[in-house]
């Protein structure tokens, strides 16, 4: 999807980190950042179902990133726990209850939150950041120009559960950057950035970045 955003995603480490300063967003592509995941890349995409190298990526994090939020389809504990010895500041480790690896609309989500090598457990619904529950059919991406559609329509503005989950999500980061006391806070942050068109800006820095 961001590749057909137009954005350039397998930057050399010193383009990535440049990326970041000027933009304020980078993405780690694993292959480049991660010389033993760049090795097992074609059995990983040559296998039709989830590994334990799905959860590798962000738990070997190379900006040493303390503070974060993972989405996993499985062993939520296992990775709160991975990321409490690790050294996280504060972390929500995320799961629909869907199945999404994220916070979801549809339903409740389960939430492990590390902070300072402790972990607690809580859930939530949509409606505890203010937003309106949705079932996974409004949900539903495509193929990754289809996305980025979608995308591009909600940095516009487009109203709707993809939206809200785009809020949630955001939201969840929001809170673990310490720029938002709550979830609800959370919400109207990241709306803020998309109605002042903020978004926008930054992806339009992307799309020009190389």
């Amino acid at each position: 999807m961001l590749e057909a955003l137009g954005i350039a995603v397998e930057l050399e480490p010193e383009r990535t980190a440049e990326c970041l300063r000027q933009t304020g967003f980078m993405f780690l592509y694993a292959p480049a950042m991660h010389p033993a995941l760049k090795r097992v890349q074609p059995v990983r995409r040559a296998l039709s179902f989830r590994t334990i190298f799905n959860h590798a990526g962000p738990l070997a994090n190379p900006a040493g990133a303390r503070a974060q939020v993972v989405g996993v389809f499985a062993g939520l504990d296992l990775v709160a726990a991975s990321l409490a010895r690790l050294g996280a500041r504060h972390a929500f480790v995320v799961r629909g209850r869907d199945g999404l690896d994220e916070l979801s609309l549809n339903g409740v989500s389960d939430v492990a939150e590390v902070r300072e090598h402790t972990v607690r457990h809580f859930s939530l619904e949509a409606g505890h950041a203010g937003l309106a529950a949705a079932p996974l059919s409004a949900l539903a991406g495509g193929d990754a120009g289809a996305n980025a559609s979608m995308i591009v329509k909600i940095l516009e503005g487009e109203a709707g559960p993809r939206r809200d989950v785009v809020l949630l999500n955001a939201a969840a980061a929001i809170v673990i950057g310490g720029r938002a006391e709550d979830l609800a806070g959370g919400v109207r942050c990241a709306a803020d950035a998309i109605d002042s068109g903020a978004g926008l800006r930054v992806l339009a820095q992307l799309r020009k970045f190389r």
